[in-house]
């Protein structure tokens, strides 16, 4: 007999429960319901605010009803949709503008987007940009805020979709915008991971210290996903699901590339050496492997900065999002 695996998520009093053998799944309910009275809720339908669809070749994770009462609460269910969640290489300054009257409601709209983030990758660079006026909120910042509100009038129902595939194949793409911030000068770092084509990670963020060159902020940003994959890997270890190494990481600047595979320490690199120790050392244990990509090619470079609404379209097309009125096949409910 084949193993019986069973995985079992906890998040205060919810509970997820998965695995490949039913009487053992049934059997563990039982248990739980004798021993903490548990409800048993069925087949998995929302979790955390986040509804779970089933499609011909996958599920779909959507937080369509979450995004329509953020749009409700601000008045922009019929506002004229926007094309992009920010206005092409949009700047702005922490003192630009006149304030707000009501700074919480500011805070209050940044924080339910970067709730979106869990399932809408394609908003993580506006809610990061939004996330920098937190403290003191002006006009032209709130004006960029419901420009994004606009964004997500566009397909609320949006999600991401994790295909049915059986490959477990990782694959990870890094990039970064070199001193974009006019308010600090540090760069921005993107990263995005797929798992057998499914998006599973991503992130957008500024560096916490001042590139001296885009070779530098690249590396950075590089440093960061093979920190994700160090734990990524070791996480699909313990849910013994095969993973095959090395993971291909993708970097559309040859200079970091280099860097990451000369072994020969020289001036350009001895002020980063901590993150080359780094990402050397996973590249020679065969966690990584390094590639070029073209820009045009690269998924992250839509987390690190505003596009315009063509590039931002094609990427969006290529991160594994879906809306379930589009997909053929129709929606499961259960």
């Amino acid at each position: 007999m084949g193993k019986h695996i069973i995985f079992v998520a906890v998040y205060v009093d919810d509970i997820l429960l998965t695995g490949n053998h039913l009487d053992e799944m049934h059997s563990l309910k039982a248990f739980l319901h004798s021993t903490f009275k548990i409800k048993d809720l069925g087949s998995l339908h929302y979790f955390l605010g986040i509804e779970i669809l089933k499609v011909s070749h996958g599920i779909i994770m959507t937080q369509r009803k979450f995004a329509a009462e953020l749009l409700k609460e601000f008045d922009h269910l019929t506002a004229t949709p926007a094309q992009c969640p920010l206005e092409a290489r949009l700047q702005l300054r922490n003192d630009s503008g006149i304030p707000i009257k009501d700074p919480t409601i500011y805070r209050k709209l940044v924080g339910k987007l970067n709730y979106l983030t869990n399932t809408r990758p394609d908003l993580a660079y506006a809610v990061q940009f939004l996330s920098q006026f937190l403290q003191d909120p002006r006009e032209p910042h709130w004006q960029a805020a419901l420009h994004t509100l606009r964004y997500l009038r566009q397909d609320y129902t949006k999600g991401i979709l994790l295909n049915a595939s059986s490959d477990m194949k990782l694959e990870a793409y890094c990039d970064s915008d070199w001193a974009s911030c006019h308010n600090t000068r540090r760069s921005v770092s993107g990263y995005f991971i797929l798992l057998g084509g499914s998006p599973i990670s991503w992130k957008s963020k500024k560096q916490t210290t001042v590139s001296l060159s885009s070779a530098e902020a690249e590396y950075r940003s590089m440093r960061r996903v093979t920190a994700e994959l160090a734990w990524l890997t070791r996480l699909l270890h313990e849910f013994t699901i095969p993973t095959v190494i090395p993971v291909p990481l993708k970097c559309d600047n040859q200079a970091a590339i280099y860097i990451a595979k000369n072994p020969v320490y020289h001036e350009r690199t001895k002020h980063i050496a901590l993150d080359c120790h780094f990402v050397r050392e996973k590249l020679q244990d065969g966690l990584i492997s390094l590639s070029y990509i073209p820009t045009k090619q690269q998924l992250a470079d839509i987390f690190t900065k505003s596009l315009s609404w063509p590039d931002h379209h094609l990427l969006v097309s290529k991160l594994g999002m879906s809306s379930p009125s589009n997909l053929r096949g129709g929606v499961r409910y259960t």
